[in-house]
């Protein structure tokens, strides 16, 4: 049996049992916050609508409706929107082993696909938690470290293609052979360079994840109108594993990614700050240390990496003065120096303005990069050391899986706020207690 054939037998499996409870819960908490997310991204991130706009030349009118706008795209276009405005503001969910950020394209995939079918085969919450759990399972399959092979894909991206097509195909009914044909249109259009991310100077990281969602709806239409794709798409001689990680999964890898007893998506986290989840644990060690020294007092900040985050830090000089706002949130130094200028990481005050803030520019002079870790799966320890004249001083952040409510419920807030949303709380409580495709489609219309 072909890869493809097993990945949608676990899938039937998982949907026939239905969602754990608590896994049920957890996906109502990050569609949640997504759609906070998205909402918070149409009033404060232009990028996202700056692509939204270029991808939409010449098409007017379609079925799916762009989250926080009156306007309506095609399936696949309003896919791409929605991903964009989830991605945009660096705020979405991840899961560090798998090193994916799921919900932000399976919720498109699903309300895509939603939006354009007169009923759903699959309620909103199943179809985006088992798109999840594939998209989670897919990484702890690799084990992504953040070297080798695994180092030149975004991840969410270039998985993100067959999560999205199963979700879609769940939503839209698609049976067994449908499915496994739309995962081979899926893998015609796999993608993910990670250049946009090691790079600077470019705004292109804030969209990656939306191409996918973009052409797993594709795949997903297709192969519902009969359209045929080879099920050896994924484990075949050019296969996506042999041609992009450059071998395909061996025995353990493949019972990995076809567990269907436990459940991976409930190792993923909520984000708390709006950067690269990269700089999270360096952030949460500056906000410590902050407590101790005055920024002004401060000679030297020596930051710890390993390899991968040493990714995030080099061409130090540039990375210390960021050009654009994505790459000011991709930086761990200059977010170790935000953090520990303004003791807060947050919507309102990692702004553009931010890039020119003389505080943070000048603390970022005296930080010094150096390699104290090893690339382990998830990711790292933050590792700060400060030195002053009157001492110095060492903290080591840990970050675990976090999904808090009051904190989810916190965020969800502050996202309503900033996009000027009435009422968030009665948001809150309509969504998180009835989420349903229609009251998705009821949605708040933000105003710029």
């Amino acid at each position: 049996m072909s890869l493809s054939n097993e990945i949608v037998h676990a899938i039937r499996q998982r949907q026939k049992r239905g969602l754990p409870e608590e896994i049920r819960e957890k996906v109502i908490l990050h569609i949640c916050d997504t759609i906070a997310i998205s909402l918070a991204s149409y009033k404060g991130a232009p990028i996202a609508l700056k692509s939204i706009a270029g991808l939409s030349i010449g098409v007017k009118g379609g079925t799916g409706r762009v989250i926080g706008s009156e306007h309506r795209l095609p399936p696949a276009y309003a896919a791409f929107a929605n991903t964009a405005l989830a991605h945009a503001l660096d705020y979405d969910d991840i899961n560090d082993l798998a090193r994916i950020h799921p919900t932000p394209v399976t919720l498109a995939a699903a309300l895509a696909a939603a939006d354009a079918e007169d009923t759903s085969k699959t309620d909103l919450i199943t179809a985006v938690g088992l798109g999840n759990e594939l998209l989670c399972r897919f990484g702890y399959a690799i084990e992504p470290r953040g070297t080798g092979t695994d180092s030149k894909w975004f991840l969410s991206q270039l998985f993100g293609y067959l999560g999205a097509t199963i979700t879609a195909g769940l939503v839209l009914g698609l049976d067994d052979n449908e499915l496994v044909h739309a995962l081979g249109l899926a893998y015609m259009q796999v993608a993910g360079g990670k250049e946009p991310g090691v790079g600077t100077g470019s705004q292109a990281r804030s969209i990656y994840p939306a191409f996918s969602s973009m052409g797993g709806v594709q795949a997903a239409f297709l192969a519902r109108e009969g359209v045929s794709a080879p099920a050896s798409c994924l484990d075949g001689k050019t296969g996506l594993f042999l041609n992009y990680f450059g071998k395909n999964l061996n025995e353990k890898q493949r019972s990995v990614l076809l567990d269907t007893e436990t459940w991976a998506f409930s190792d993923t986290s909520i984000k708390l700050y709006p950067s690269c989840r990269y700089s999270h644990p360096f952030i949460k060690s500056a906000l410590v240390l902050r407590n101790h020294f005055r920024h002004d007092e401060v000679d030297q900040i020596v930051i710890g990496v390993n390899e991968t985050a040493n990714m995030l830090c080099q061409p130090l000089e540039d990375r210390c003065h960021p050009k654009t706002l994505q790459d000011a949130k991709f930086s761990i130094p200059f977010m170790v120096a935000f953090a520990f200028v303004h003791g807060s990481v947050h919507l309102n005050n990692l702004t553009e303005g931010a890039l020119m803030d003389t505080q943070v520019l000048n603390l970022t002079k005296r930080i010094k990069i150096e390699q104290t870790q090893s690339d382990t799966p998830g990711i790292p320890i933050g590792d700060i050391k400060i030195v002053t004249a009157h001492g110095t001083k060492r903290h080591l952040e840990r970050i675990l899986p976090e999904t808090h409510i009051d904190a989810v419920k916190k965020k969800f807030t502050e996202c309503c706020m900033y996009a000027n949303v009435s009422n968030p709380e009665v948001l809150w409580e309509t969504l998180s207690h009835n989420l349903v495709f229609d009251g998705v489609n009821k949605l708040p219309i933000i105003i710029h």
